[in-house]
This record gives structure tokens, sequence and C-alpha cells, in this order.
């Protein structure tokens, strides 16, 4: 919504989804806050939105000790504190399905701007569908901006892959299925601009005891993981080089274990994460409730009750001993969020 706020009509509808499970929220606005800190200050901005139009709106710092209000939208309008000069005269500027934070950066407003940025900085990919992001992957390989890092990555993983270079394929050299229907060749070929780039890897070829030369494979034949790890080797090294935020969804699927706590160990060590960069990540896997991976305040459960709405809270919340099994606790459900799971056997007895 804040990125594309500055890119809206009058009359555009705002993405907001209700909660639909409930007569109270149905028909209320959404609440949204972040509170983050951005070169030294804490911000903490937020807003409160129904499709058709912003209904609160709220900015404010901590440049010291005592939060300061920057600007302030309500019923009664859009008040810039002395502290916001970049606001003032742009209130009316601001259509009522828009955020004032953008039309102010849209005007060059200085700390909007920063703010604005802050936010553009977030990265979000699916550890399930890898196809939003492996153009990103595949571009910087091909600049070559972290070719060397990428293949050096993949190494380290020990997926058996040597090296990794691309191969453009003349789109009139394409073989396509026999099998297919002329009319989806032709709107296929239509659609390709210019050539297609082949992603290929180099992995050793052994004889009965010694090395007998290399094998070349497509992208595609190498395993689920294998790619994965490839295609989310790009997001992970800008992250990790900008000092940005990387959010992943389910980011354990389709990948071992121990690669998983791999990739978690380069944002907790400032030998491979100097600039800070911010991994957040939602799992089920409880191999990773460990505290030689994790403080307690790094780990949070989401937990849903009775009546569908999630809770989200903070282990550090909770009363846990230094020397506790984060996972054995978990599972045993001293923390909670766990499914309560009904009689299965018994389901399948009664089918019977």
């Amino acid at each position: 919504i804040i990125t594309s706020s500055k890119e809206s009509q009058s009359g555009d509808l705002i993405p907001i989804d209700t909660f639909r499970l409930s007569t109270v929220t149905e028909n209320e606005p959404a609440f949204f806050e972040v509170v983050f800190l951005m070169d030294g200050v804490q911000y903490r901005y937020g807003f409160e939105a129904t499709k058709d139009r912003v209904i609160t709106e709220w900015l404010f710092s901590v440049p010291s000790t005592k939060e300061a209000t920057l600007f302030i939208r309500d019923e009664d309008g859009i008040r810039p504190s002395a502290k916001f000069k970049e606001g003032k005269g742009l209130e009316d500027k601001t259509r009522s399905n828009a955020l004032f934070l953008s039309v102010v950066a849209q005007f060059n407003g200085p700390i909007a701007k920063k703010v604005l940025d802050w936010f553009q900085h977030i990265g979000i990919v699916s550890g399930l569908d890898d196809t939003a992001y492996r153009n990103f992957t595949v571009s910087r390989f091909a600049d070559g901006k972290y070719r060397s890092e990428i293949i050096e990555l993949i190494k380290k993983f020990d997926l058996g892959i040597n090296d990794i270079f691309l191969e453009n394929i003349d789109k009139s050299k394409l073989v396509l299925p026999s099998d297919m229907p002329e009319e989806f060749k032709k709107l296929l070929m239509k659609n390709i601009q210019g050539d297609i780039t082949a992603i290929k890897t180099i992995h050793e070829k052994w004889g009965v005891e010694s090395p007998a030369g290399t094998s070349t494979f497509d992208m595609g034949d190498e395993s689920e993981g294998t790619q994965k790890i490839f295609f989310l080797a790009g997001p992970l090294l800008d992250t990790l080089s900008s000092g940005k935020i990387l959010m992943i969804d389910e980011m354990e699927a389709r990948l071992h274990p121990l690669i998983t706590k791999t990739v978690i160990s380069m944002f907790n060590s400032l030998a491979t994460n100097p600039k800070r960069a911010q991994l957040i990540f939602t799992t089920h896997d409880t191999n990773l409730l460990s505290n030689k991976i994790f403080r307690r305040d790094q780990i949070w459960f989401i937990e849903k009750d009775h009546r569908g709405c999630s809770h989200l809270y903070s282990l550090a919340d909770l009363k846990v001993r230094n020397d506790a099994s984060f996972e054995s606790d978990y599972i045993e459900g001293r923390y909670g969020a766990i499914p309560f799971i009904g009689n299965v056997r018994q389901v399948i007895v009664d089918e019977e």
C-alpha cells in the first residue's frame, strides 16, 4: 500500500483485506503500524484505511529520548508539526485514498523520502515459488555483479556443482514439443522477446576411482532444492551487501535443514553481515527453535484462537528458563501456537 500509493488515481481502491470471520471487524478499517530504526533514529509510522479511503495516518520520531510528532491525520484533517515543515501546504493535495507520506515524498520532502525509501528496501519472496525473483538473480548473474559470489555460495552448500554459466539460445532454434498445437506455438514464439537465456551447471564426472571430466546440466534438471538456492542467492546477497530487510515465507521449503541454518547464520554474523541486514521469515521447522541460533526476542509465535483470529507474540514475553530446550517445550505445548489435532484414528475407524 505504501509503495504503490503515489501511483494510485482518484477512485482507485486501496488493497485492503478485512478479517471476515468477525462481525465486529469486517466493516472496520484495517490498522497498520511499523516501528523501525533508520540512521540511528526510531520512527513510528502507521495508518488506518478502508478500501475507499485513509481514515487516520501518523508519523512520529524519537531523535533523543522523547517521541516527537511529525504529522497526524484524522477526521479533523492533516496537521504537520513544526518538525515536519516539508508537509506544510500539501494537505489539500492529498486525495482521500492516498497516503500523506507518499504525497510529501513526491514533493521531495527529505524525511518523507527517507521513510518511503526504507519501505522500498524491504524484499519479500516466497519460499514455495521462486518465479517472482528468479529473473533478479539471473540478471545479477549475467551482469557479473554477484556472479562469483553466487558460484562460491553454491559450492559452499555442497550441491555438487563446480561452475554455473548462462547460454543464450536463438528462439528460432527452439525445439517445441511435436504434439503442441500450432496456435500455441505461434503465441509462445510471439511472446518471447529476443534470445532465451538458459542456465547451465557443471558437475564433476567420475570414473571407477578418479575424476573423468565434467558433465553439463540444465538448471531445470537440478533438484528443486538446488534450483531454489540458486534463485534465492540473488536476493540474499543483495540484502546482505546493502543492509536491507528480506522477508521469506516458508523459508525451509525444499531446503535441507543444515542449509536453512547456514542461511540464518549468514545474517547472525557480522563477518557475513557487516551492514546489519535483517532476515524475517516464517517456518514450520522446529529444528530452528534453539537458543544456539536465536535469542528469545528473535522468536515469535502465531496462535489462532477459536474465532479464527491469529495472535502474534514473542518467546521473550513468556517465562522460560535460560537452559530450556525451545524445541521440546514447544512440541509439548508450553508456548502455545500448536494445532490441537483430534482423534484421526477414530475418524478412520468410523469411516470403515
